[in-house]
């Protein structure tokens, strides 16, 4: 059933925002969000090698994986750079229009149907929203609309997801992400090392640190091939207001 295995990702999803919210203090975005690919990959691995899904592995198809893993990194960044200044409450209350950008998207991109309904509720979600961002763009700018580009990333990644998901095992398509992610990430760090932009600085991890991040790791791999096989059976308009609930109890950075 999808709907139950998106509300079973949606559930694991906030432990990936909580996690890395601990990080945040003395660990840039970019340098948890490597650490979430180093570690999905490192837990995924022993089930990829076991089951022989390693030789499904297409170069064709991992230019996808790749771009998913682009978009997913730009999301998780804007997102923790986010925490580190603002209540987690107020920044999963912005990011509270992915699932109403999921559902314009999915229609128009993919052909699903929406009713009056949908639309209604979308427009509800976008104004509340909206009463949020106002008093944290007053407070602290453009910062505010972080969390608005983070669910932009998150929607096109779930429909990329919707697309890809009847034709590739889950595993492999969470997997090759992740081996797409850690090289991104690893641009990015150097870049920041060699620049001193602080949200792309990388740092060495004391062992609280480190466990945070393995936590970060887990619960994207687990959240992740929940969603995927979510997707593989249950159209993404059916599963948005599955994602809303996930949203209301921390966003996961989409949980992939």
């Amino acid at each position: 059933n999808g709907l139950l295995l998106m509300l079973l990702a949606m559930l694991a999803a906030p432990l990936i925002d909580i996690f890395a919210k601990l990080a945040t203090g003395t660990t840039s975005p970019t340098m948890i969000t490597a650490a979430r690919f180093f570690f999905q990959a490192i837990f995924m691995l022993p089930i990829i090698v076991w089951n022989g899904l390693w030789r499904s592995f297409s170069w064709r198809m991992s230019f996808y994986h790749a771009v998913r893993a682009a978009i997913i990194t730009l999301s998780m960044i804007c997102f923790v750079a986010t925490l580190a200044v603002m209540p987690v409450a107020d920044a999963i209350a912005i990011f509270f229009v992915e699932p109403i950008i999921l559902t314009i998207l999915a229609s128009v991109v993919l052909g699903e149907t929406i009713g009056w309904r949908r639309y209604t509720a979308c427009a509800t979600g976008f104004v509340g929203a909206m009463i949020v961002i106002r008093p944290s763009f007053q407070e602290l700018g453009l910062v505010s609309l972080l969390p608005v580009i983070t669910a932009f990333c998150v929607a096109i990644f779930a429909l990329m997801t919707r697309a890809l998901a009847p034709r590739e095992n889950p595993w492999v398509m969470q997997f090759q992400m992740s081996l797409w992610g850690v090289p991104i990430c690893g641009l990015l760090l150097l870049f920041g090392d060699w620049t001193g932009v602080g949200f792309l600085a990388p740092s060495v991890p004391d062992p609280a640190v480190l466990l945070w991040l393995v936590g970060v790791g887990f619960f994207a791999a687990l959240s992740g091939i929940l969603a995927v096989y979510a997707y593989r059976v249950a159209p993404a308009l059916v599963l948005a207001p599955v994602q809303d609930f996930g949203v209301r109890a921390g966003s996961g950075f989409g949980g992939s």
